[in-house]
């Protein structure tokens, strides 16, 4: 990763998934971060399930709060769910965190 992924990656353990106590980022919803020339930011990502209460709100405050860096300019989240999440894609720090390890 480069220094603005890291700082794309920083951001995005700051939001958490309402129903779980643990960052997007480790819950594995993050599955891609691209950023061009401009620094423009595009993110696919997923949610832990269709009917996501925060379906609407979550992709929202994720680029607000990259898009509000001082670093980038705008910021895309594109919802995907292929391939589905499962617990299999959270790190071992949320595994352990919530009782999988």
């Amino acid at each position: 990763m480069n220094e603005l992924e890291d700082k794309v990656v920083e951001i995005l353990k700051t939001i958490y998934d309402p129903e779980i106590p643990v960052d997007i980022y480790e819950l594995g919803l993050i599955y891609e971060v691209k950023i061009d020339k401009e620094n423009n930011v595009e993110i696919e990502m997923t949610l832990t399930s269709p009917n996501c209460p925060v379906a609407e709100s979550m992709p929202q405050e994720v680029e607000t709060k990259v898009a509000s860096h001082e670093a980038f300019n705008s910021c895309k989240v594109n919802i995907v769910f292929d391939p589905p999440w499962d617990k299999d894609m959270m790190s071992e720090e949320a595994q352990l965190e919530l009782g999988f390890l």
